[in-house]
């Protein structure tokens, strides 16, 4: 038989209590177990000592017959000192999805078209600074025309709305 140390929810909805239990592995969750050997309170301060009590005697004898805890409990028996958990190590946790790199490739093509086109524009002018200027001087008294006769259609509009 296969022996596994679990938690096993109790508790309202919303306010959740487990008990620490040992198990047969086709047990359900909140079914019959062999024994409880333990509390876990997760609505308590994680530095008070009510968050996890354990039976420690019982605990080191479930473990001695060969029971396996899962990966919550182990973290509980490594800090209360009974079980010794290896530490994990996932160097992918933090690496971001596929679309996200995607993603972020095109923000960066973005960003090095502007660069370039900023330092060409940078060294147009460098080159002929008077043949720019003359240009960009036409198209701003261009645009104040166009931008005056807008000005004086909308308050015709304007009274047209309020007869």
């Amino acid at each position: 038989m296969a022996v596994t140390i679990r938690l096993s929810r109790g508790g309202a909805k919303k306010r959740p209590y487990y008990r620490i239990v040992v198990s047969d592995v086709r047990s359900p969750r909140d079914g019959k177990y062999l024994e409880q050997v333990g509390i876990y309170n997760p609505l308590v301060a994680k530095g008070d000592e009510n968050r996890v009590k354990l039976i420690e005697d019982r605990v080191r004898y479930w473990l001695g017959v060969g029971a396996q805890p899962t990966d919550r409990v182990a973290r509980f028996l490594d800090a209360a000192g009974i079980l010794e958990r290896a530490a994990r190590n996932n160097p992918k946790k933090a690496e971001p999805g596929e679309k996200a790199k995607e993603r972020a490739e095109e923000k960066a093509d973005k960003a090095r078209e502007a660069e370039e086109a900023a330092k060409a524009a940078a060294e147009a002018p460098a080159e002929e600074p008077a043949a720019e200027e003359a240009p960009a001087e036409e198209a701003a008294a261009a645009e104040a025309p166009a931008e005056e006769a807008a000005a004086e259609e909308a308050p015709a509009e304007e009274a047209k709305a309020e007869d």
